[in-house]
Parts: structure tokens; sequence; C-alpha cells
């Protein structure tokens, strides 16, 4: 039975949904299920210690050219490691982003220290560089940058502040599988960094994570809080095994999402094109979308220069004024009913604390406005090349169209 939020009837079409569904995660592939029977065969499966994880670490440090990787039972464990292998401890003070991964900021409290929410950027959402100092206390011991949405963190401008003020970087790329930010793989541009294997994620174990440092003082810090007669966090052999070979398909299924994403940006252009040639004196509500630029309700966070990101989920910005008013909720279900897999970004953290558990410098209206407008498109249907970005744009129309109707965006 369909929930009634995802339900067409959210958005009146006349029409049934013209999808499946959102697309299927993860593969299962001839690889995956190669190595699968070989644990099967081996009972490598069920052992404490086996070659996998062995051969998983070996395979990330080459291809990240990272010195030290340790594998571990999360991403949110991971950042808990990070943080107390650059040795935040109670009393401490941590700067992230207003708009950042809930677990990042509760991985503070959970070590004693206080989180410290600074604005993101007003085009990507991303970390503000440029708010950091304000910030910063003789406490501050760390700084989270994390790669969020198809976004990149400005990680030289990251390095220069902390240089000055000796203050450790942790990068979170648990997003950014693939992604080279100025320069450097995502994760290994701070002193320390970490990498996600959740079930949705880009590489996915169902669960497990990595901490990535080149330094091996922060290394032998985690090393000797995990090791207590076994591994306190372990990642499985079996886990290993099945994320080896979907590593050495990240570059290619890299490319293919990126090239998808390319495809979207022309989409949404020629919807915004077809806009601007058809929405002049139709109706007396479309006075309400923007003439200048004519707009498809939705664009996507730009790109920096020097970064080629990782799309885990891509960001969106949404305008309701482009769907006549069309709450960003009613937007979502509409899509959803269309099988396409876009969602709200996270709740920004201020907006969920109480302001008792963090400090800020100042206002967050950016980070706020992400709180209120953001929507984010999941990874699968961007390995579907030109047809799942054909389906997208044909769902956006089919909504934008119906959201024009006599009462449909009223309450």
């Amino acid at each position: 039975m369909k929930h009634p939020a995802t339900d067409i009837s959210a958005l009146p079409t006349g029409e049934p949904p013209q999808s499946a569904g959102p697309s299927r995660w993860p593969i299962v592939d001839e690889a995956t299920r190669a190595v699968l029977h070989e644990l099967a065969a081996t009972g490598e499966w069920g052992r404490y210690h086996g070659p996998w994880c062995d051969r998983l670490t070996t395979a990330m440090k080459s291809l990240l050219d990272v010195r030290n990787v340790h594998l571990c039972s999360s991403g949110t464990v991971a950042m808990e490691l990070a943080l107390r292998g650059v040795g935040v401890a109670a009393g401490d003070e941590v700067l992230l982003a207003a708009y950042d991964y809930k677990s990042n900021f509760t991985n503070i409290l959970l070590l004693g220290a206080l989180p410290v929410l600074v604005d993101v950027r007003a085009d990507d959402a991303q970390l503000d560089v440029t708010q950091l100092e304000a910030g910063r206390t003789e406490r501050t011991k760390a700084v989270i940058a994390s790669h969020l949405h198809g976004g990149c963190v400005d990680m030289t401008a990251v390095r220069e502040w902390s240089g000055r003020h000796g203050i450790a970087v942790i990068e979170d790329a648990c997003q950014a599988h693939g992604a080279t930010v100025q320069g450097r793989p995502a994760g290994t541009g701070g002193d320390v960094g970490l990498w996600s294997f959740g079930g949705s994620k880009l590489l996915t174990a169902g669960r497990g994570g990595a901490v990535l440092t080149n330094r091996n003082d922060i290394a032998q810090r985690i090393k000797l809080y995990t090791q207590r007669g076994n591994d306190a966090y372990p990642l499985s052999e079996m886990q290993a095994a099945v994320l080896l070979p979907q590593l050495e398909r990240l570059s290619e299924r890299h490319q293919r999402r990126r090239a998808s994403v390319a495809v979207l940006r022309d989409r949404l252009s020629s919807i915004r094109t077809s806009l601007s040639n058809s929405d002049t004196g139709n109706d007396h509500r479309m006075a309400q979308v923007p003439a200048e630029p004519a707009a498809t309700g939705l664009s996507p966070f730009p790109v920096r220069d020097d970064c080629d990101p990782a799309y885990y989920k891509v960001g969106l910005w949404y305008d309701a004024a482009a769907f006549v008013g069309l709450t960003r909720e009613r937007f979502i279900a509409a899509m959803q009913a269309e099988g396409i897999a876009i969602d709200a970004g996270f709740p920004a953290l201020h907006r969920i604390h109480a302001r008792s558990r963090y400090r800020t410098p100042g206002l967050l209206p950016n980070a706020d406005t992400v709180h209120d407008r953001l929507l984010t498109l999941h990874h699968p249907v961007l390995l579907e090349e030109t047809s799942g970005m054909a389906q997208m744009a044909a769902a956006i129309s089919k909504v934008r169209a119906h959201s024009t109707r006599p009462g449909v965006c009223a309450d």
C-alpha cells in the first residue's frame, strides 16, 4: 500500500505515476556474486582475521596515496576516531558548518567538547571558510570540513587558516568517494579524513567506514584506543570482500555519474528555455514566477574549477515561486510519486539542537536557507545515464504544469 505522503494524489495530475520506482541500490553484479561465492566456499566470511581487510587497506592506500588506513564499523565511528586521533577532549571546541550531518555534531558532544557552528556558502551550502576566524577561541582544537551533495569545501583555504593557528583539520569525505579536491583525493587533504561504507553510499557494505591519515601520531592514537585484545570497532572480512570489486569500479562509475549530472544540468537549462518562451501572460498567477531569468525552480550547486566532485547526492536549490507557490514538501511527494528519489537535505544543526549544546559566533542565514530550500537527488539514477535524466526532466515538467492548475497549491 502506498504511503499517503508519496501518493500521486499529493499533487493531482489525473494520471498514474510513470515509473516503476527509484533505481535499485546496491548493484549486484558478477564481481560481487563471485566474491560472495568465494567467501561461502572458503568460510572466510566468518573469520576474525583473513585476507580481505588487508587487501582493502592496501588497495585504498594505493588509490588514495595515503600512509595509514584504519577500517572500522561505520562512518560515524570513523568521525569519533578522527576526533580522538587529533586529540579532541573535554573542554575543547570544534568548528563545523551549521549545515552538516547530525552525527558529526553528536560525536563532538560525546567527547565532552563543544560544537561551534559557522555559516555555509550561499552558492553551494559548503562550509564558509571566511567564517572560521570569528568562531575561533583559545579552546579551538579542530575544524570539520564536510563535502556534501556534490559540493567541495575550499580545503586549500582551510589548511592555510588552520596552519596559522595550530588547529587540526578533519576532512569528512563520506559522501565524496572518488572526488578530487584541489588536486588531492577527497579525504586526504587534512590531518585526518574519513569515508563511510553505509548502505546507501557510493561504496557500500551495508555498514562500515575508514579513517585516512598521513600522520603516524594520529594513526597510533586510534590504534591504542581501538585495540583491546581485539578490534573494538571492526569492519568484517565479508564487508571488506564486497567493497573491493566496488573500489575497482569506482573511477568508471564516478565518470558515469559525472556525465549524468552534466546531462541533468543541460535538461534543466532546456526546461528553463522552454518556460521562458511559454510562461508569459497565460495565467494571472504566472506573475509569481521570476521573469529574469525564467527558472525551472531547480538549480544544481555550481562546480568549483579546482575540484572534481563526487555525487552521492546532487544538491538542488528549490524555488517555490517557479512552481507557483508549491511547497517543497508537496513537490517532493509529487516527484517521489513519479519514481524520482528526491528528498530534502539534512535539517540544519542549529534548527534541531538546543542552544545550550553549541556555540555560534553570529547569525546563520545561509544555513537557514539550506534548511528551508535544499533538495537532494539520490545517486543510483545517475548510473542510468540519459534515461534517468530524461525521466527526471519529464517529471519536473509534469509537476510544474500541474502546479499551475487552480487550487493545486492551496492549503
